[in-house]
């Protein structure tokens, strides 16, 4: 039985530009749909902002193609169903992860974001795994 999971952007670099090898099992988990993920457009916008950064050196078409891929697989979740998460974030770019995990619990969000992680204790009173564990889903 496939979990519903969100990858926050740090994840979603290890997956599809850096191509962690720590990542590999859980890509492949994701293409044969053993993992079921969701996203928001306020999540595809900052996943969009993070690797159009100059550091990243990615051009428009490998953006595209990054983009494209990862909304093949993610279910999209429409904005108007996101509930507030009853945690801040310090960052508000992280805060539409919380929310978006907060709506879809009980459910897992990977992340390799300190604030996040600071949040999993709390989190789990919500039935929300908040870990950078990315063998957690299995």
């Amino acid at each position: 039985m496939s979990k519903s999971v969100i990858f926050d952007t740090n994840v979603l670099l290890d997956l599809f530009v850096f191509h962690d090898v720590k990542a590999l099992h859980l890509k492949a988990a994701l293409l044969d749909k053993k993992v079921t993920s969701y996203a928001n457009q306020q999540t595809l916008d900052e996943f969009a902002d993070v690797i159009a950064r100059p550091l990243f050196a990615l051009d428009e078409v490998t953006q595209s193609s990054i983009l494209t891929q990862w909304q093949g697989i993610a279910l999209m979740m429409n904005d108007s169903q996101i509930q507030k998460a009853p945690w801040l974030c310090q960052d508000p770019d992280d805060q539409v992860f919380l929310d978006l995990a907060y709506s879809l619990r009980p459910c897992i969000l990977l992340s390799k974001d300190l604030e996040l992680l600071k949040i999993a204790p709390r989190a789990a009173k919500e039935d929300i795994l908040i870990t950078s564990d990315y063998t957690a889903w299995n």
